[in-house]
């Protein structure tokens, strides 16, 4: 027996831990799951022992919960970090694109485009400008209206709904 062949057994009760047994990396989380039910790391031994016990579906659930959790936990403290962040370069990184992007197509058209450009890339070039600039813009705009009705910025608000 192999560990893909446990997989769909063990992806009823957590799902992540089955499709990653399924994987290149499946013995790897087999000889965690073997560990976390206290049995012999080989498919065999997993595959009975979730067959024998009621509570190894459970433990293995619990498991992945738990690192769904510490994933949403550090994903949590990158945004935090972010927003606490005091670097003139955190700060002023958008403006700064916007003002390159802005350069190009001010370049453009003052013919200062290189020859060897074709006009259907200069054409994707300005949708990947207009992509930026609306996404700038929006993101500007959220972040300036949440501010004026919560008295507080996008990122607090968005921090305070994880913490709940």
């Amino acid at each position: 027996m192999r560990w893909s062949d446990v997989a769909q057994t063990i992806g009823k009760a957590a799902p992540a831990v089955g499709a990653a047994l399924a994987g290149p990396g499946g013995a790897v989380v087999g000889h965690m799951a073997a560990r976390a039910l206290g049995v012999e790391a080989s498919p065999d031994a997993v595959a009975e022992a979730i067959h024998r016990d009621p509570e190894a579906a459970t433990k293995l659930a619990e498991i992945e919960a738990e690192a769904r959790r510490a994933l949403i936990d550090a994903q949590a403290r990158v945004v935090t970090a972010e927003v606490q962040g005091e670097s003139w370069l955190q700060r002023n990184w958008r403006p700064i694109v916007m003002l390159w992007l802005s350069i190009l197509v001010g370049a453009h058209f003052l013919g200062f485009t290189p020859d060897n450009l074709s006009e259907p890339m200069v054409l994707a070039l300005f949708d990947i400008v207009q992509y930026g600039l609306a996404g700038y813009i929006a993101g500007r705009s959220a972040e300036k209206i949440t501010k004026t009705l919560s008295g507080r910025g996008v990122a607090e608000t968005f921090m305070d709904r994880i913490k709940r």
